[in-house]
């Protein structure tokens, strides 16, 4: 009896110590998941440079710091282009990131206002000395009411497009003015990507014979190195309308 007794308290306990081992396992299986999933979030948030609600990752082109104009309200930048300036804001004027991006994913909504044009401007390479405005250097993607603008109703100006060298299937999918639109850009080793509210609209090769034909065929052919740049920042157009940008986010690729 003892003996038999002794066996079954045996079985007992080591049925326990497997069931304990069990779950042991599991809880730690579970914690290195959540673990690895909170590091991966950790890191893709790493990935990204948030730009629109912070003041000091930008300055006005070949100035030292964010003109008065540029505010950040909730953090979107808006330009508040109540008071003009000529053809611009007064305190206004066209606004660079700090840092410079090669290969690069453009992530931002914008909204503009009734009768507005503005631009996202890559590759912009400040040097003042030579170059007065971002867009004498860096290709513009076109940021537009196409309602109630002319160039909204011509081809290769209109919002969406990278102005006066490609046009784009924008037109179709972006909205009103007054209303948010989403657009990512991505530019690598050459190839510029663009998506407007979700759609791909643009696909272009930089830098080729058929660019370079391109830039012949506009205004910028006066203006030596433009799009020739391989490097260079992000720049905001101040056309003297009201504009807005949000959720504005930049990884390298």
């Amino acid at each position: 009896m003892i003996m038999h007794y002794s066996f079954s308290l045996f079985k007992k306990l080591f049925t326990l110590q497997a069931i304990f081992a069990i779950v042991l396992t599991a809880c730690n299986s579970s914690n290195n998941k959540s673990i690895d999933s909170t590091a991966s979030a950790t890191q893709q948030k790493k990935d990204w440079e948030f730009l629109s609600g912070d003041r000091s990752l930008w300055h006005s082109y070949g100035k030292d710091s964010l003109s008065k104009a540029w505010k950040i309200e909730d953090s979107t930048l808006h330009l508040d282009a109540s008071v003009k300036s000529d053809w611009q804001t007064k305190d206004g004027g066209d606004i660079v990131t700090n840092n410079e991006y090669e290969n690069f994913d453009l992530q931002l909504d914008w909204k503009i206002a009734e009768g507005g044009n503005s631009g996202i401007m890559i590759y912009v390479h400040e040097d003042t000395s030579k170059y007065k405005y971002p867009w004498e250097s860096g290709p513009e993607i076109q940021i537009a009411d196409n309602e109630k603008i002319e160039d909204g109703k011509i081809y290769k100006s209109r919002a969406g497009d990278v102005y006066e060298l490609a046009a784009s299937r924008s037109q179709q999918f972006v909205k009103p003015a007054g209303q948010w639109n989403h657009m990512e850009i991505t530019a690598s080793n050459g190839k510029l990507d663009s998506y407007m509210n979700g759609e791909h609209v643009l696909s272009i090769t930089l830098w080729d014979d058929a660019w370079r034909k391109s830039i012949d065929t506009t205004k910028f052919k006066t203006l030596p190195g433009f799009g020739t740049f391989k490097k260079g920042k992000i720049g905001l157009q101040d056309h003297g309308a009201d504009v807005w940008y949000k959720n504005v986010k930049i990884k390298e690729l």
